[in-house]
């Protein structure tokens, strides 16, 4: 081997194990991993047909999944879960109850976070892969 291919090597060699090394970094979250099975282990949530996930947990700010945005409406969302509620109004007694449901889950996601000592405040992101795997595209911008 030439001295310029040995030293390519070794360059980029050192590059590969520089790259893998802050992949690894990026990707090793304990405590989110921790706090992610805290919210899967809670008996009331674990029932609950959608599993809301920690996705980060960054100076204190916490950010759960949530199957709704304004994007898509709580409406859509519950229409997945509980098939027997397509046909039925926003205003319909058995849709109210199961906007209450899901928005008592949300707040019992938001409260196990919020009472960890590193978590200030919870932030929430839309499970675009969830809702994707449901038949549901995200609207786009214009």
């Amino acid at each position: 081997m030439d001295r310029f291919t040995r030293n390519y090597s070794m360059i980029l060699g050192v590059v590969l194990i520089a790259a893998l090394a802050l992949w690894v970094k990026s990707i090793w979250q304990p405590r989110v991993w921790e706090l992610d099975d805290l919210l899967e282990s809670d008996p009331q949530l674990s029932s609950y047909p959608y599993q809301f996930r920690l996705r980060s947990l960054e100076k204190g700010v916490a950010v759960l999944s949530t199957p709704r945005s304004f994007e898509v409406p709580a409406m859509r969302f519950l229409e997945i879960i509980h098939p027997n509620l397509a046909t039925k109004s926003q205003d319909d007694p058995a849709m109210v109850a199961a906007q209450q449901e899901l928005i008592d889950h949300q707040k019992r996601a938001m409260g196990l976070m919020l009472a960890q000592p590193d978590v200030q405040s919870v932030d929430w992101q839309l499970d675009t892969q969830w809702l994707a795997d449901h038949g549901v595209q995200r609207p786009t911008s214009r």
